[in-house]
């Protein structure tokens, strides 16, 4: 439970664009003070070995070079700014509005834009401190610190030559499903990890007390933790039967409670003992995440084949290499445990059902829209068939295998209704042909 929490924290601020390079002024800011009383103390005590190296300028030299640094930095941190909204605007109208997320929580893009406004933060810093010959006060130049502004521009520049390489590389459709998946793959791995399922599920009385949203938004996080506890202190079995990445409306039912005990009642005093801890402990957000939401990481996926297979796009390619990114990703689900989680107390016993998306639910959402999108289109449907021959040949129950079959009857009436050539028809129906066999037991 802790591995969640940290894991729904991490997320919120891993996609949050300001941190890193607000660390990195604050950490110039104090470098650009430090080093100039530094320098002041040891500039005159180095040894000729290590001056030889260093800035060797007087005030004027010193503020021209500052000035370059600090000049030249507005001017790239500029356009790698605009080159990162140009690229937040590619993927949204081209692959999903949702994609932007994997943008905003770039590593590399955060370090990029915080060293570059870092050596113009520095070096205006450094500036101040430059003072020409007074008659009051003798010149001085911080050596060493317009030594570190000039490595640093040096840095500067080679950060932004990695960041066009890696922009360049991260417009391409492939790799942005390659990090949802892995994505999604961390996801599924963290939340299902079949732990509390192994008993049947409690089913809640006719007199159970319902539980109400305190706010509206997505679902994006339950605190097991502490549900749990609430629970227990008011001797009851909480259950939240709706899931991460639900739509929630302040007001409407989330779940129910009741007693712990047969005979027992929650009174009203531990009802909204409940009621307090739910609306603390369930947290909603204006978009969904992926630190609980199995099905987010589907959704984009989804998301891009279908725009891949609008008018405007018209790229069944991508649509192909999409279905199959989501077909690996259902496989790995047919062969988990969907079920609801159980928390038990220390004694073993049930105190919280959390759902989870059914199977069923998450074919329907893998293979209905691309289905009826790319009804026209024979490669779509060809690669829609083989996706649902690997899903059965990995279901791992007879309910899995029933939702296949159901799928795949809607997939042979989508194919009836369509005017294909007799070739195109023929090998549609060989792919379905496959599939049967695979719901069967057979991989011909």
């Amino acid at each position: 439970m802790n591995r969640q929490r940290w894991s729904v924290l991490g997320d919120t601020w891993r996609t949050q664009l300001w941190p890193v390079p607000t660390f990195c002024v604050a950490l110039a800011v104090l470098l650009g003070v430090v080093l100039p009383r530094l320098d002041a103390d040891i500039d005159e005590d180095l040894p000729g070995v290590v001056t030889v190296y260093l800035f060797s300028g007087g005030p004027e030299a010193a503020r021209a070079v500052l000035s370059a640094v600090a000049g030249s930095l507005v001017t790239v941190t500029s356009l790698t700014f605009s080159l990162t909204v140009v690229t937040l605007q590619l993927a949204s109208s081209q692959f999903s509005p949702r994609l932007l997320r994997t943008f905003t929580r770039d590593r590399l893009v955060h370090l990029s834009l915080g060293m570059l406004l870092a050596t113009f933060v520095y070096a205006l810093t450094v500036l101040r401190t430059v003072r020409g010959d007074l008659p009051d006060q003798p010149a001085f130049v911080p050596q060493i610190s317009v030594t570190v502004a000039y490595l640093l521009a040096l840095v500067s520049v080679l950060a932004l030559v990695v960041f066009l390489a890696h922009l360049s590389r991260q417009i391409r459709v492939e790799w942005m499903m390659r990090q949802v998946h892995a994505e999604t793959n961390a996801t599924i791995g963290r939340v299902l990890t079949g732990e509390g399922t192994a008993r049947t599920a409690p089913i809640a009385p006719d007199d159970a007390i319902v539980l109400t949203a305190g706010g509206s938004g997505f679902l994006t996080s339950v605190d097991e933790r502490a549900l749990l506890a609430a629970a227990m202190d008011n001797a009851a079995v909480v259950l939240i039967d709706r899931l991460p990445g639900d739509s929630l409306v302040a007001g409407t039912p989330i779940g129910q409670a009741w007693p712990f005990l047969r005979d027992a009642r929650l009174v009203k005093t531990r009802h909204d003992a409940l009621t307090g801890c739910l609306h603390r402990a369930v947290r909603t957000g204006f978009e969904r995440t992926a630190a609980q939401d199995v099905a987010f990481g589907l959704r984009q996926l989804v998301d891009v084949v279908v725009k891949a297979l609008s008018p405007g796009v018209n790229d069944p390619t991508t649509a192909v290499h999409g279905l199959g990114h989501i077909a690996v990703l259902m496989c790995d689900l047919a062969g988990r445990d969907l079920g609801p989680r159980l928390v038990c107390d220390d004694e073993g016993q049930t105190r919280l059902v959390l759902r989870r998306p059914s199977f069923d639910e998450l074919l329907d959402l893998a293979v209905a829209q691309p289905r009826r999108y790319g009804a026209a289109e024979p490669v779509v449907l060809s690669r829609l068939a083989t996706m649902l021959r690997e899903i059965a040949w990995t279901a791992s129950g007879s309910v899995q295998r029933a939702a296949v079959a159901r799928h795949l009857e809607s997939l042979v009436a989508t194919i009836e209704q369509q005017s294909f050539d007799p070739s195109e028809r023929d090998v549609l129906r060989d792919d379905v042909q496959r599939v049967r066999h695979a719901l069967a037991g057979s991989w011909q």
